[in-house]
C-alpha cells in the first residue's frame, strides 16, 4: 500500500447494523486492528424491525456464530423478554429457538462489549466515497471518504450498509429519503460501488408495523403465547433458568380490517409501479390481502419491545398506508379498538449488490480486499445478517493479515447454505432463511452445532482456552454415552421418551432426569445430571442414525462434486439431453462447480450426469 496519515487500519467496517458488530468483533478478536464506521454510534446493533433472534432456521445461524463467540448469541442470553422452542411437534433437526429481546437493554450491552473491544476503534460519519488503487491492472482496496472529507486506510474493508444504502421511506404518497425512523441514509456510497464494481445495484423494499402503547391494548381479547421452559439458549456456556420476563399474545385481523386496507391500497408502497421487490415470506398486510382475498382473519403476533418501555410491536401488521388508515383498520381488531399509536408503519426501499459479484469468502470479485455483508447482499433479517458479518469480518482479517480465506460449506453449516444459495442463485427478493433450504439438515442441527463448528473457531483464534476445555469434555462424554447406548444396554428410546418429547413441563423433566441418573449418571458421567444440550445431542444421533449416515455420504459426495470446476466460458447451449428450462437457468446462474450447479432448482441427477460428463470430455 502507499503511505498514508495516522488514519491507518487492517480493517474498516462501514456501517454499524448486526452485520457491521459482529464483523468488527469478529476482526478486532483476532487481532487485527479495526475502524467501525457507523452514521450513529448510540444506535449500533439497534432493532429497528421485530426485536427478536431465531426463529426457524434463523435460530440455526445464531447458534452457528455462538460456536465462534459471536456477539449476538452472547447478548441475547442476558436480554431476552420471553423463549420459545419453535416447531416442537417435529423432530429436534427442525426446531428453531426463538427469543423475544429487551432491544434497548441489547443495544447497550453490544455497544459496551464492542467500546471494551481490544484492537478496535468506533467512529461517527457516513461513508461517501471508496478509495481504490490499482496493480498491475487489479483493483485493491485502499480505504474510505467519508461526506465530511475524512478519509480512513484500510488493507480490507467491509461493507455492511443494512436498509441505509440510498434508502427511500414510503407512507402512502409521502417520501422521504432516509432511513429508519428517519435516521440519515447512505446516499452518496451507491454510485461509489457500483463504479468501483463495474456493475448497477439493484433495490429491494421492505417495513415494519406501527407500534402501540401497552396500555391501550386490550390483552384479555387476546390469545396469550406461553414461554417454554429450555435448558439452553443459543450460548455454549450455561445460563441461568430461563423464565418469561414479558408475556407475548397473539391477535387477528377480522373481515373488516381487510374491507378497511382494500379501500385504500391504492396509498400503499405494494400498489405502486416501483422498481424493488418485497419479501415473500413476511408481506406487509397490504400484501397479504391482496394475496389472499378469501382469508378471513391473519395472525398478529403482539410481542413487547422493552421492560423499559410501554411500545408494543404487532408482528403481520407491517405497512405503508397513511398514519389515519393506520389507526383506522388496527381499531377493527379485537383487542386493539382503543389502540394509541406511538409510532407509525412504513416501507423502507434500499439498495442491494447482486451476490454473484462475490466469493463465498464475501469478497468482492472485482475489488480485492472490498467484502460485503448483510442486507446489501440481498438478504432479510437480523440473523442472516449477523451471520454474514461474522463471515466477512473473519475473512477481512485474515485478508489484511495475509492469511488464506475460510469458507464454510453448505454440508458442514446454515451459514454455508445461506451464502452459498445467494451466490449461486442469485437474489430477486429478500432472502430468508429456513430449515428447508439447507438439504443436509439432519446433520446440520442446533444440538450438535459445536461439534461442527468449534474446532474452526479454535484454529481461528475464536475459541478461549476455557471453553476448548470444556468442549472437549463433553465431546468426550457425547462419544462414550453413544459407545454404551450401542451395546444395548439401554433402549434410547425409553429413556429419552419423556424427556424430549419437547412439552417442556417439569414432570416430564423430573422423570427423565430419574432415569438418565440410573442408568448414565455414574456408569458414564459420574455423579451429577448430564447437561441438556449433550442429552438432545445423544439422542439425535440414536434417533436418526441411518439418516445421518446416508447424508454423510451425501455430503462427502457433495463435496467432491465441488472440486469439479465448471470452466468460465463453459457454453451449455447446444448439450444433448438438458432442456431448454435448465440450459436457461444454468447460463442464468452460472455456477462455478458442479456442487453449485447441482442447488439449481429443477436440476435432476441424470441433468448434472450430463454436465460433468461434457466438462470432462468438452465439446469438440
Amino acid at each position: 500500500m502507499k503511505h498514508y496519515d495516522t488514519h491507518v487500519y487492517d480493517v474498516i467496517i462501514i456501517g454499524g447494523g448486526h452485520a457491521g458488530a459482529e464483523a468488527a468483533y469478529a476482526a478486532a478478536r483476532m487481532g487485527t486492528s479495526v475502524l467501525l464506521l457507523t452514521g450513529d454510534k448510540n444506535k449500533i446493533a439497534a432493532m429497528h424491525c421485530n426485536p427478536s433472534v431465531g426463529g426457524l432456521g434463523k435460530g440455526h445461524i445464531v447458534y452457528e456464530m455462538a460456536a465462534f463467540g459471536g456477539l449476538m448469541p452472547k447478548v441475547c442470553s442476558d436480554t431476552y423478554l420471553q423463549a420459545r422452542m419453535l416447531n416442537t411437534s417435529k423432530g429436534p433437526a427442525v426446531q428453531g429457538l426463538r427469543l423475544q429481546i429487551d432491544k434497548y437493554a441489547y443495544v447497550r450491552k453490544i455497544q459496551n462489549i464492542l467500546e471494551n473491544t481490544q484492537n478496535l476503534d468506533i467512529e461517527s460519519g457516513i461513508a461517501a466515497k471508496l478509495l481504490i488503487d490499482e496493480v498491475d491492472g487489479k483493483k485493491i482496496i485502499a480505504g474510505v471518504e467519508t461526506t465530511h472529507g475524512q478519509k480512513y486506510y484500510g488493507k480490507a474493508v467491509v461493507i455492511a450498509t443494512g436498509v441505509f444504502l440510498n434508502s427511500k421511506c414510503y407512507v402512502g404518497d409521502t417520501i422521504t429519503h432516509s432511513g429508519p425512523e428517519g435516521r440519515a441514509a447512505s446516499l452518496d456510497l451507491s454510485a461509489s460501488l457500483a463504479d468501483a464494481l463495474g456493475t448497477q445495484l439493484g433495490r429491494l423494499r421492505t417495513g415494519t408495523p406501527a407500534r402501540i402503547k401497552r396500555e391501550s391494548i386490550d390483552f384479555s381479547k387476546l390469545e396469550h403465547q406461553p414461554a417454554h421452559n429450555l435448558p439452553y439458549l443459543f450460548e455454549y456456556r450455561e445460563v441461568p433458568p430461563v423464565i418469561e420476563k414479558m408475556p407475548c399474545f397473539i391477535a387477528h385481523t377480522t373481515d373488516q380490517t381487510h374491507q378497511v386496507i382494500k379501500d385504500y391500497f391504492y396509498q400503499s408502497a405494494v400498489s405502486k409501479n416501483l422498481d424493488s421487490f418485497a419479501p415473500r415470506y413476511c408481506p406487509s398486510i397490504d400484501e397479504k390481502v391482496r394475496r389472499y382475498p378469501d382469508r378471513d382473519a391473519h395472525h398478529v403476533f403482539v410481542e413487547p419491545e422493552s421492560g423499559e418501555c410501554d411500545e408494543i410491536y404487532p408482528a403481520g401488521l407491517s405497512t405503508s398506508l397513511e398514519h389515519d388508515i393506520q389507526e383506522k383498520f388496527m381499531r377493527t381488531i379485537p383487542g386493539f379498538e382503543n389502540c394509541v399509536i406511538s409510532k407509525y408503519a412504513y416501507a423502507i426501499e434500499y439498495d442491494f449488490l447482486q451476490p454473484n459479484k462475490l466469493y463465498e469468502t464475501l469478497e468482492t470479485k472485482a475489488v480485492k480486499g472490498l467484502f460485503c455483508a448483510g442486507q446489501i447482499n440481498g438478504t432479510t433479517g437480523y440473523e442472516e445478517a449477523a451471520g454474514q458479518g461474522m463471515v466477512a469480518g473473519i475473512n477481512a482479517s485474515l485478508s489484511a493479515s495475509g492469511k488464506d480465506p475460510f469458507v464454510l460449506s453448505r454440508s458442514e453449516s446454515y451459514i454455508g447454505v445461506m451464502l452459498n444459495d445467494i451466490m449461486t442463485l442469485g437474489v430477486n427478493e429478500p432472502y430468508r432463511m429456513f430449515t428447508s433450504r439447507a438439504e443436509h439438515r439432519l446433520i446440520l442441527r442446533q444440538d450438535n452445532v459445536f461439534a461442527r463448528l468449534m474446532p474452526y473457531a479454535r484454529n481461528l483464534g475464536l475459541c478461549d482456552d476455557a471453553t476448548w476445555a470444556a468442549f472437549e469434555k463433553e465431546e468426550a462424554l457425547v462419544k462414550k454415552a453413544l459407545v454404551f447406548l450401542a451395546k444395548g444396554r439401554l433402549s434410547s428410546n425409553s429413556l429419552f421418551k419423556a424427556f424430549f418429547t419437547l412439552e417442556f413441563n417439569e414432570p416430564a423433566q423430573q422423570l427423565a432426569q430419574s432415569e438418565l441418573e440410573l442408568a448414565l449418571g455414574e456408569s458414564i458421567i459420574g455423579h451429577g445430571f448430564p447437561p441438556a444440550r449433550l442429552l438432545l445431542r445423544v439422542h439425535a444421533e440414536v434417533r436418526y442414525d441411518g439418516y445421518i449416515q446416508k447424508e454423510e455420504r451425501e455430503a462427502q459426495k457433495l463435496k467432491d462434486l465441488s472440486t469439479l470446476k465448471i470452466p468460465a466460458d463453459f457454453v451449455f447451449d447446444g448439450i444433448a439431453g438438458l432442456s431448454i428450462e435448465l440450459t436457461e437457468k444454468l447460463k442464468k446462474a452460472s455456477p462455478s462447480t458442479i456442487a453449485d450447479a447441482s442447488i439449481i432448482p429443477g436440476m435432476t441427477p441424470a441433468a448434472l450426469s450430463i454436465l460433468i460428463f461434457k466438462i470432462k470430455k468438452p465439446l469438440k
